[in-house]
């Protein structure tokens, strides 16, 4: 089981780490357009900026492993809108490559939509995916998002383009699954 904890300056350099060898394409794949690569803890200090305070419109998590005590991923909850209840999960990562594929997404993305409902009071949440990243994309459908539409070459990577999923859960969606979830564990 994983624990979402605020992310904050101390954890710079995990994400930093995280990103270190790789490649531009690795970063805009996760963090979208907001960082430039190579990613530096210069970058952070403006993203945590007004974050993670009552009434902000964005929160910064990183997920812990709750046996090991072990940062294995990130996210953010963004475009926090008070007045139509909406928010956007993004900056999606399970960092730590010993940690990928063992289910910890699917837990941060339902730890997020728990925030997102039930703490901030949403009625819809979205998030946006590439096309070609079939195990993301899985695993926000496991959650129960839903694909709204394609937005089709919106995002150029050196000479190609790459074209991203809108997905959306609504609230009642959300305690439906809840519900069908509860309703398999008994």
């Amino acid at each position: 089981m994983i624990k979402l904890d605020y992310f904050k300056e101390s954890d710079f350099a995990t994400l930093v780490e995280w990103n270190e060898n790789t490649s531009p394409e690795f970063l805009m794949q996760w963090a979208g357009p907001e960082f430039t690569y190579p990613l530096t803890e210069e970058q952070l200090v403006n993203y945590i900026k007004g974050v993670n305070h009552p009434g902000a419109n964005r929160y910064l998590y990183q997920a812990v492993d709750e046996d090991s005590g072990q940062v294995i991923g990130h996210l953010a909850i963004v475009n926090i809108d008070y007045e139509q209840n909406s928010a956007r999960i993004a900056k999606v990562i399970v960092g730590n490559p010993e940690a990928r594929g063992k289910g910890y997404g699917k837990q941060m993305i339902s730890l997020a939509l728990k925030i997102c409902f039930e703490e901030l009071q949403m009625h819809r949440v979205t998030l946006g995916v590439f096309d070609f990243n079939q195990g993301a994309l899985n695993c926000y459908q496991q959650v129960g998002f839903k694909i709204e539409g394609l937005l089709r070459d919106c995002r150029k990577m050196g000479d190609s383009y790459w074209s991203l999923y809108e997905m959306s859960m609504l609230e009642n969606e959300w305690k439906s699954n809840i519900r069908l979830n509860e309703h398999k564990e008994s």
